[in-house]
């Protein structure tokens, strides 16, 4: 039987697109997730090895930092993954933790994640307490906190709510907010303490969650006017994390 032309096209069309959607891999996916980030090391691919436990390191720059330190500490014991970009304020986490999950789990995708959590690390409230302005500039004194107290303990609830029914296995570990440095720009210093205060009463209802007092560990390497870490804080914040995530492998 012969076909007109346009059949012809049509069916090459689809027939590139089933080779297409056949080669993809959870690689690409992840390159296409990650973007330029990809060239940072808390962003590259993992590897997963079957016969270790599966931690998720989600949160923002600060995690970003201590995240390659900690997959060097847990090397061998543990796959490490991390969110694919910052995780920015506790009220974008569901957003961001579905659009990883449903790309990297597409079943049709070669190597797609098939595996549970063990382990879920969440650090967020360093964005939540910050005042930025129309453009999304950091302004303390024109700016809008991103979520008042009250708003951060009922994402905190929505997150534990989350992740209580997409990884239902997983152990889950909540860090507390590192020290806002005095002259930092947007925020307020020392306005963490209220933060983790209010994160603390949200987790007395939730005793089988771990606190990681990431803020305790992180004291020494403070920076005036800057809420983020020079090589040696990172270094130290990453040995803790991991310290703290073995313990709940064991």
């Amino acid at each position: 039987m012969k076909y007109p032309h346009g059949f012809w096209i049509i069916g090459l069309a689809l027939g590139m697109s089933a080779v297409s959607a056949a080669e993809k891999s959870a690689e690409t996916a992840w390159a296409g997730l990650v973007g330029d980030l990809g060239e940072r090391a808390a962003f590259a691919y993992v590897e997963n090895d079957a016969t270790l436990p599966n931690v998720l390191i989600y949160g923002d720059s600060i995690s970003i930092g201590y995240t390659p330190g900690v997959r060097t500490a847990l090397k061998g014991r543990a796959n490490v993954y991390r969110v694919h970009l910052n995780g920015g304020p506790s009220g974008s986490f569901i957003g961001k933790f579905d659009t990883m999950e449903s790309t990297m789990r597409a079943p049709d995708m070669a190597g797609h994640w098939d595996f549970a959590w063990d382990i879920v690390h969440v650090n967020v409230g360093l964005h939540d307490l910050k005042y930025v302005n129309e453009r999304g500039k950091l302004d303390l004194e024109a700016g809008r906190q991103v979520a008042t107290i009250a708003e951060y303990q009922a994402n905190l609830r929505r997150i534990i709510a989350h992740l209580r029914n997409a990884a239902p296995k997983a152990k889950l570990i909540f860090a507390l907010t590192t020290k806002v440095p005095p002259e930092s720009n947007g925020r307020h210093e020392n306005a963490e303490r209220a933060y983790n205060d209010a994160a603390m009463a949200v987790l007395k209802d939730f005793p089988e969650i771990g606190i990681n007092d990431l803020r305790t560990a992180s004291l020494p390497y403070e920076q005036p006017g800057n809420v983020h870490f020079k090589p040696a804080g990172i270094a130290a914040q990453a040995e803790h994390v991991a310290n703290v995530i073995a313990t709940c492998l064991r």
